[in-house]
């Protein structure tokens, strides 16, 4: 059953009211999609599927310097340590990034395909390094029930990121096209530069090129303090062709390759911290390639819609530890201290490469009065570490098949999923007193369910399970390697939500859609987190439940109120029996945005976001906190050199509050009051 989440859930769900949707094909293809367009976010929902797409006209108007800092404003999504590229990770339903590492492979992330994302490295909060301004949309979906196209032991949900396409910028027209963008904030002397230049030689070609470089120096806090650790310079770029082709344009092939590099000096080993610690300081590169090619083959016929994704992912850590920097280094050489077992890891090099192909084929077809959407297909990957002086270094070579077959009858949908994987690792030296490869696999799946009772209202549920198989970085001789490197971590999720659709609610011509759903996940044989006070005593379970909430409402007159909301609770579990509150919980939050769009172009709006039940770090209670941002977009129908000119302007903590973000260091406080100013120019 679902345990009491929260006062005021259930009147929630009965405001599940909603605007006549326009129905969309869903991507890839499966637990259908409806599409809103009120306020300043589209709302896309699957039958039983909690999926929130952030457009480009949002990630232009949030200015956010880091993809992180995009999706924190979806329901139960969590931004962990700020808001630099290095040091920052998202946690969705409590799972992903936390305060040790940057991922505990209980999400993914995905760009074009590409499987991205650091594994288990130490204080190194890398797992998703790029620029917004590559980027043309990012989708998340929470939960387990739309993961199986997407990989195994995804508890807290998949984030999809599709880069810029040249026909965004020539309108699919023969020719060239292009923008450029200037952006400065107050905060930081913070600034940022992206060109796109974009040029079709013929109607099957389209060829696209971005440059972005983003610069800041260190963020002050609300109190006036300097956050320590906040300054960084990555530029970035996107390469990007594709080629249409054959009878009816049935065919087409895609390359992406897109690169974002940081080269810091002299700064703390702990990303998460703001001063050095026990750790010290080191010089550190941190270089994160991303290349995909994609080829699609749709013949207009209903049983072949077949795409084939071969992906190359690779991310490069170089890290120098500057002599005497750390308490603990006494008289030892460098090279003593680095060898110890303990504290070697701030020597160490890191590099992650993952290779994937994809194939997967979509059909429509019929079986009496049953309509099916399938999505079946088999991915094979090939994943490789590099030896550390930390840990040993090796390959993960994986081939998984799955199938999602989307079945209606009348106003009911039924979808059930199965992910089949097997994995092999091998450690790249012997490991002398223990095996030096390890074989698992497991079958995987969940059901979902939604019914359309036909007069806007829809109800909507699933159950789903799914397992984590070991990992590179559990590679080891001591005994807690071999257990985690015996078993995976298994998981369930239950959901039940409810969203009903109107148009005319309170005015003519007014639009209103909402959206709520109840989760209750459980994990156990729990092989990533340890109980408190122990490096070696895994947890027993951790439960976790919650409830997410999605609205928009907007009016003929352009005005128009936006709202995203979490609230839930999680407990860890001890072998001894004794348990805590789960230490990587959501914050509870409420985000509510009030604005109006003019027929000229200009977007006003004011956004309100409340946080309670909040922890830092070392799971210290932090005080409530309420955050004040205000947006203005204004597009002119201008004429002549001007024609295609946007000007964005930002007060992000307008009220200056002085405040550390949820699960973030103590130390590490949330940057103050920060103006931005955008110009944008598309030629």
């Amino acid at each position: 059953m679902l345990t009491p989440l929260m006062r005021g859930t259930t009147a929630l769900v009965c405001l599940s009211l909603a605007v006549p949707a326009m129905a969309q094909d869903s991507d890839p293809g499966f637990l259908g999609t409806l599409i809103l367009t009120a306020g300043k976010r589209d709302l896309s929902y699957g039958t039983a599927l909690a999926r929130t797409v952030v457009d480009e006209e949002e990630i232009q108007d949030r200015q956010a310097s880091t993809v992180a800092q995009l999706i924190d404003s979806v329901p139960g999504v969590t931004l962990v340590n700020g808001t630099t590229p290095q040091g920052s990770g998202i946690n969705i339903r409590g799972f992903g990034a936390n305060t040790t590492y940057g991922s505990d492979q209980k999400i993914a992330v995905q760009i074009d395909g590409a499987s991205v994302g650091s594994e288990e490295l130490y204080r190194i909060g890398t797992q998703l390094f790029t620029d917004p301004f590559l980027y043309r949309q990012v989708e998340v979906l929470r939960g387990t029930i739309g993961s199986f196209a997407y990989g195994a032991g995804i508890v807290g949900g998949v984030v999809k990121l599709e880069t810029k396409d040249a026909s965004d910028f020539t309108g699919g027209e023969v020719g060239f096209g292009g923008s450029q963008t200037i952006e400065y904030g107050t905060n930081g002397n913070a600034w940022v530069s992206s060109t796109n230049l974009a040029w079709m030689p013929n109607e099957g070609a389209e060829f696209l090129l971005n440059y972005s470089l983003r610069e800041q120096d260190d963020l002050t806090a609300g109190d006036g303090t300097t956050i320590g650790n906040s300054a960084f310079s990555t530029p970035s770029y996107l390469a990007k062709g594709k080629f249409t082709f054959g009878q009816d344009d049935a065919q087409s092939l895609t390359f992406s390759h897109s690169n974002t590099v940081a080269d810091d000096k002299d700064v703390p080993y702990d990303q998460f911290v703001t001063t050095a610690d026990s750790f010290g300081r080191v010089d550190r590169i941190t270089n994160t390639t991303q290349t995909a090619v994609e080829y699609a083959y749709n013949p207009g016929n209903n049983l072949i819609d077949l795409t084939v994704n071969l992906s190359h992912a690779d991310q490069q850590i170089d890290t120098t530890y500057i002599d005497g920097s750390s308490p603990f280094q006494g008289t030892m050489t460098v090279d003593v201290f680095c060898a110890n077992p303990f504290y070697g890891v701030i020597c160490a090099d890191n590099r992650y490469q993952t290779n994937k192909l994809t194939v997967s084929n979509r059909a429509l077809f019929s079986t009496g009065a049953v309509e099916h959407d399938m999505v079946a297909g088999v991915e094979a990957i090939e994943k490789e570490r590099l030896n550390a002086a930390s840990a040993p270094g090796g390959t993960d070579n994986r081939l998984a098949a799955f199938v999602i077959d989307e079945m209606t009858i009348g106003q009911f949908t039924v979808t059930p999923a199965l992910r089949y994987e097997t994995s092999t690792i091998e450690s790249s030296v012997p490991l002398v007193t223990v095996p030096d490869s390890y074989e698992t696999d497991a079958l995987m799946g969940g059901l979902a369910a939604g019914y359309d009772l036909g007069n806007g209202l829809s109800l909507f549920g699933s159950a789903a399970y799914t397992e984590g198989l070991p990992i590179i970085d559990d590679l080891g001789t001591s005994a807690t390697a071999q257990r985690r490197l015996a078993m995976s971590e298994k998981s369930h999720t239950f959901e039940l939500g409810a969203a009903y659709t109107g148009g005319d609610m309170l005015n003519a011509g007014d639009t209103l859609t909402v959206r709520g759903n109840l989760y209750q996940t459980l994990l156990w044989d729990i092989t990533s987190y340890t109980a408190s006070g122990s490096t070696s005593t895994d947890l027993d379970r951790v439960e976790s439940h919650g409830f997410e909430m999605e609205a928009s409402y907007g009016m003929a007159s352009g005005l128009y109120v936006d709202f995203a909301g979490h609230l839930g609770e999680g407990t860890e579990y001890n072998p001894d029996g004794t348990d805590a509150v789960w230490r990587n919980s959501p914050a509870d939050r409420a985000q509510l945005s009030l604005g109006k769009k003019w027929e000229d172009g200009l977007d006003l709006s004011w956004e309100i976001v409340h946080a309670a039940d909040r922890r830092d770090a070392l799971r210290a209670d932090l005080p409530d906190v309420t955050v004040h941002n205000l947006r203005a977009t204004w597009k002119p129908e201008l004429q002549g050199w001007l024609a295609g000119s946007e000007v964005r302007f930002g007060i992000e903590n307008a009220l200056d509050a002085d405040y550390v973000g949820h699960l973030s260091s103590a130390s590490r406080k949330a940057p103050g009051r920060t103006f931005k100013v955008t110009l944008t120019k598309t030629f």
